[in-house]
């Protein structure tokens, strides 16, 4: 039910978008803190809303980060409990814009536009910029980005026993095909 309430709350927010709204809730996050001869840490959540204006480029994002799935259910257990605290922060949301994004030029070849806007997460928010590859698929607009972010910016601490083993710097991977 809570879920249900931030997605409707997320819509509502974006009900400016009328008819030039372009939505997935399919959207893919995966990232990826891993560091040279440990264990991999990486995750990927399959379920994230992305909603686009194609009149505007205005752009916003939706991911439960209980949707994040690991390899290992205990790292999944440690990145929900410790790292994201998910119960008291359950989503992340990013709402910005694309530059110079024009619909009516997109083709079946991948352009490279830019990103900015702001990233909210675990109850801090940052400015972020990202290059995005944006074309014309046969179902809709697909937008594929991939860029870092620093846990340190967010308040995710990694507890010092496991400081070697898990990048501060990780790198996220999007990839959205809004309709």
């Amino acid at each position: 039910m809570k879920q249900g309430f931030l997605l409707s709350l997320l819509f509502v927010a974006l009900a400016t978008f009328a008819q030039d709204k372009m939505i997935t809730k399919t959207g893919k996050i995966t990232f990826e803190a891993s560091v040279p001869a440990f264990e991999e840490v990486k995750a990927k959540n399959d379920g994230v809303t992305c909603v686009l204006n194609s009149k505007t480029g205005e752009i916003a994002t939706l991911a439960l980060m209980k949707g994040f799935r690991f390899k290992l259910a205990l790292m999944e257990e440690h990145f929900n409990e410790n790292y994201v605290e998910s119960d008291s922060y359950p989503k992340a949301i990013f709402k910005g814009k694309i530059d110079n994004f024009d619909v009516s030029v997109l083709t079946a070849t991948a352009k490279e536009y830019t990103i900015k806007g702001k990233l909210e997460m675990h109850g801090k928010s940052k400015e972020i910029s990202m290059t995005a590859k944006i074309k014309k698929v046969e179902s809709g607009i697909e937008i594929i980005s991939d860029f870092y972010v620093n846990a340190d910016d967010y308040a995710i601490a990694i507890p010092s026993m496991v400081k070697s083993k898990v990048s501060n710097k990780v790198n996220v991977k999007t990839e959205y095909t809004v309709k």
